[in-house]
């Protein structure tokens, strides 16, 4: 990669880290191209010259975003592979993964889980997109796990990934909000041992 593809990286990312904090203190509609380019440090003329407008830029920080996450929880899940893991310590390790990524993204978050439930948006069909690829994932191991006799055949798993994807989004919400004196080791304790009993234990009671 060339000197001036690393400089433009460097300054989309800061152009997201500003947007997402500011969009996620005080809406979308009431921040401003400006403001934007304020607390990035930046020209306000930077911002048209890498994003056609402010929802171009919004809907291109939701992507990234969440195709950020979707890596972390990829990445999780071919690590366990390459230790020998079962498909229940997958889920596990990309249950972990979601947790660090937002305790280190969590006003991205916050603005994905808001957006969810705005219909009327623009990036609306872009969102849906990017957050299958994350649930993608997660189904993935839940069929291997099916395929692999560590799950029961009847498990849904369509709404299984989509139960497991949203757990971690509203548990490390709570926690970044309400219980932030808990460290990531116990609130990861806490989903593994829903999982394991779930999950990991449909099996077994089968």
């Amino acid at each position: 990669m060339d000197s001036s593809s690393t400089r433009r990286q460097a300054t989309r990312q800061k152009l997201f880290e500003a947007a997402v904090t500011l969009i996620a203190e005080q809406g979308f509609s009431a921040t401003t191209v400006d403001e934007i380019a304020e607390r990035a440090g930046v020209a306000k003329g930077t911002i048209y010259y890498n994003f056609a407008s402010k929802t171009v830029l919004f809907e291109e920080l939701l992507r990234h975003g969440i195709e950020l996450l979707t890596a972390s929880l990829q990445n999780a899940a071919d690590e366990n592979a390459e230790r020998g893991g079962s498909h229940v310590d997958a889920l596990d390790a990309m249950i972990r993964a979601g947790l660090d990524f937002i305790s280190r993204y969590p006003s991205l978050t916050q603005l994905y889980v808001a957006e969810l439930w705005r219909t009327n948006r623009a990036w609306q069909a872009t969102l849906m997109r990017v957050r299958q690829r994350a649930i993608a994932a997660i189904e993935a191991e839940l069929r291997a796990g099916v395929a692999a006799h560590e799950f029961s055949g009847d498990i849904d798993i369509p709404l299984t990934a989509s139960a497991l994807f949203g757990m971690v989004l509203v548990a490390a919400l709570d926690w970044q909000s309400y219980q932030p004196e808990r460290s990531l080791d116990d609130v990861h304790a806490a989903l593994s041992r829903l999982l394991q009993g779930r999950v990991g234990g449909t099996v077994a009671s089968g």
